[in-house]
């Protein structure tokens, strides 16, 4: 049976730096109140009717497989991960496939938010170890900032997010110094609206309908907009923090030590964890429980924010071009997010 590795890896930011000085003055924050309860400093924004997030991920795949020395010719499957997609149907997957002009191949589109890229990984991984493809691009890429709430109501959420893409393209591997060793994919629903975007756009043209032309709302069947959505403003993402931030820190270190225990290696032996970039509270929070060094886990939120799918092939990608990552090293990828769901990889790079 073959095994996969990453082959080429690339990654996209927006030029658009946002700091949170910037976001202090259209709601109620400071920069001390941002950093003390994440770690983030600045995060990029997209070009609002200029980007998208498949035109993001469009070039953060064009960088992967350069660094694959594949063209658009040599690609026989996508995978697209994303909460953000440009339309609500069809996906990104496709709308990538376009754009790059690849064969009529297949496209899969991932809904499992920050934990899309793993779960994505563990597909693609599948598929090579299968035989059925050889050349599969993985993309995770968001465009958070268009649908984020700007007010000093929704600034639990909208001071985290940030817009940016990363891409992979996976092969069968050649040696046994680089290639993915497992992957661990879990889920709850119990707390699936802790983190969640209930109702997004039904606030528009649907509660308009209802009052020009007078139609009760349960006429609408599932598009309508309620008093109590009104009230419990579910038309912006919206975070419970406190349950996200005790679900993630129990989740992170066990997924982490399964991918491990299953490989039979400790935590000494990790060159580098690439945790998705949640909250630097939360990096910190595991990097202790597992007694990691600071310099094998791998942080750049402060830098970008949270961009969900996208944060950990961005975190990866530049791991490896800033040389804390070399051929062969034992690397660990691990996510937790909405759903709830999480999972983990586990890698020699």
């Amino acid at each position: 049976m073959a095994r996969t590795r990453i082959a080429g890896i690339g990654i996209y930011l927006p030029e658009k730096k946002v700091t949170n000085h910037d976001l202090a003055k259209v709601m109620d924050t400071t920069d001390e109140w941002i950093q003390e309860r994440t770690g983030i400093q600045e995060r990029r924004y997209g070009m609002k009717h200029h980007e998208s997030t498949s035109t993001m991920g469009v070039e953060a795949a064009k960088k992967a497989m350069e660094h694959a020395g594949v063209g658009p010719q040599d690609i026989d499957f996508v995978i697209f991960a994303t909460l953000s997609p440009d339309y609500f149907f069809p996906g990104c997957g496709v709308l990538l496939q376009r754009q790059l002009k690849l064969k009529d191949i297949g496209a899969l589109d991932v809904r499992n938010q920050c934990s899309g890229f793993i779960y994505g990984l563990s597909v693609a991984d599948q598929f090579i170890r299968s035989g059925m493809y050889k050349n599969i691009l993985l993309v995770g890429a968001e465009f958070h900032s268009p649908g984020l709430d700007f007010s000093t109501r929704g600034r639990n959420v909208t001071v985290i997010f940030g817009d940016g893409a990363g891409a992979v393209v996976l092969q069968p591997a050649n040696d046994d110094e680089s290639l993915i060793l497992s992957t661990h994919l879990h889920s709850n629903g119990e707390q699936a609206e802790s983190l969640a975007y209930i109702n997004p756009g039904c606030h528009g043209g649907v509660h308009l309908g209802t009052e020009r032309f007078g139609y009760p709302d349960q006429e609408f069947g599932g598009a309508y907009l309620t008093q109590k959505m009104w009230e419990n403003e579910d038309f912006y993402p919206n975070m419970d923090g406190q349950a996200v931030f005790k679900t993630a820190v129990v989740k992170f270190p066990e997924v982490i030590m399964e991918a491990l225990n299953a490989n039979g290696y400790q935590t000494s032996d990790l060159k580098m964890l690439i945790p998705h970039q949640a909250n630097l509270r939360i990096s910190q929070f595991v990097q202790k429980k597992l007694g990691l060094r600071e310099d094998q886990v791998y942080n750049n939120i402060m830098r970008y924010g949270n961009t969900t799918a996208a944060s950990i092939p961005i975190a990866l990608c530049e791991a490896w071009q800033e040389g804390k990552i070399q051929k062969g090293d034992l690397v660990c990828l691990a996510a937790f997010g909405s759903g709830f769901t999480w999972g983990s990889a586990l890698l020699k790079w």
